[in-house]
């Protein structure tokens, strides 16, 4: 039989079709990475300092109209913020700094006054210290003068006070408390209830209304100085952006180590199962403020992001590269095919548990052990993270990485040791 010329050709050229064109470098796609990491502390700044402005304008005239525009500052700031959360797992200089800007729970005992019922935790000295209220205590044995509510004294004494992690002074939930104060509706409807007049020179409620405006002013001060030295780190010149790009295979693996991480132990787990397996409303990540839905949702959201190599900044523009999606597709096309499935299944679930807090079910109603629709939304959200996870681990084999171990969870790996 007689092959024509042309028929090779086009033979030829189907055979080229079905290879990717222009296959990616590691390099790149580190670079990708990196870029939006820069992108996501920069706009974690421009909020944050945005926040700030609104902040000196409750403090300078104090109205339940400068209070609300203080909260939507702040749910604004948390927008880019949780979008980086997937950066904090593989790379050590994220982790050991995120504490100081995002921990949670608190006992907020320790900042300002709480409900007479609130006991906070029992092996915690400092859970009811209410420090806004005292301007001298003592801690570890030493004499604390607090008569001046500073950066540094949260800094340097307050924050982890005694070694406790739960001694949270610092960051967007120190913050989120300050223009909230506790959410005392349990499972029910309704967030924090801080009234305007907690910042009030005049008809001041509830006592130090002056220590009060030092402390938000404080704590918004340091968070900022937080996010500019994160800033810096991922910029150029950077050495959170040198540790991925200086190494790529070594970026590679931080990459896979914050999707996988955030996806199964910490988002799915600690942050979601935990609380539904208790179904206690002490374990909702934005607490005072009744928000979790949209931090779960934009944690879901950081995740995708490194995957697809692209991220929406808050001004409307895009930072986006060549992606780990790419680098996946050139090595096994059916992992990348099922990894966008499962990551597109994931935000499908998350963006219809949004809906249902906007709509008015607040995350911390569907952790109520009677609320069959909330507990199905959760369960969705959490099954889409641990199955992406699942994925996650195939891409890891598919880049020919050394095995990854990825955060746990007591919640899904242990659920008995939960009740113990």
């Amino acid at each position: 039989m007689t092959h024509h010329p042309l028929c090779a050709v086009l033979a030829a050229c189907a055979a080229m079709a079905a290879l990717p064109a222009f296959a990616v470098t590691e390099a790149e796609v580190a670079d990708t990475y990196a870029d939006i990491a820069e992108a996501g502390y920069a706009d974690s700044l421009t909020t944050a300092r945005a926040l700030d402005v609104a902040i000196d304008a409750l403090l300078a005239a104090p109205s339940q109209d400068a209070l609300d525009a203080a909260r939507a500052a702040w749910l604004a700031a948390r927008v880019p913020y949780q979008q980086t959360e997937v950066f904090r797992f593989g790379n050590p200089i994220v982790d050991d700094w995120e504490g100081r800007v995002n921990a949670w729970p608190l006992d907020e005992g320790l900042i300002d006054y709480v409900d007479a019922a609130y006991g906070g935790a029992e092996d915690n000295d400092f859970a009811t210290l209410n420090v806004i209220a005292h301007p001298n205590f003592t801690l570890s044995g030493a004499d604390v003068d607090a008569g001046a509510i500073t950066p540094a004294l949260i800094a340097e004494t307050l924050h982890e006070a005694d070694g406790i992690e739960s001694n949270v002074a610092s960051g967007y939930h120190a913050i989120e408390f300050l223009l909230w104060g506790q959410d005392l509706h349990g499972t029910g409807a309704g967030a924090g209830e801080r009234p305007w007049t907690d910042y009030a020179a005049e008809g001041c409620t509830n006592g130090n209304c002056d220590r009060r405006g030092q402390y938000l002013k404080a704590a918004s001060t340091l968070l900022i100085s937080d996010l500019e030295e994160m800033a810096a780190n991922w910029a150029e010149g950077g050495a959170a952006r040198a540790a991925v790009t200086d190494d790529p295979a070594a970026g590679l693996r931080a990459m896979l180590t914050g999707m996988g991480s955030l996806s199964y132990g910490e988002q799915a787990g600690e942050r979601m199962k935990l609380g539904l397996m208790l179904n206690d409303p002490e374990e909702e990540h934005d607490c005072f403020s009744d928000n979790t839905h949209n931090s779960h949702y934009y944690d879901g959201l950081g995740i995708r992001n490194v995957y697809l190599g692209r991220y929406a900044r808050v001004d409307g523009t895009e930072v986006s590269g060549p992606s780990l999606s790419e680098l996946v597709a050139a090595r096994a096309p059916e992992v990348d095919t099922e990894l966008k499935l499962r990551l597109d299944d994931t935000m499908g679930a998350m963006t219809a548990l949004k809906g249902a807090a906007e709509g008015g079910m607040a995350y911390d109603q569907m952790l109520a052990a009677d609320n069959l629709e909330g507990e199905r939304l959760i369960t969705a959200a959490i099954d889409g993270l641990v199955a992406q996870t699942e994925t996650i681990e195939r891409a890891v084999t598919a880049l020919k990485l050394d095995a990854i171990a990825f955060e746990g969870s007591d919640s899904l790996d242990n659920p008995n040791a939960v009740f113990q």
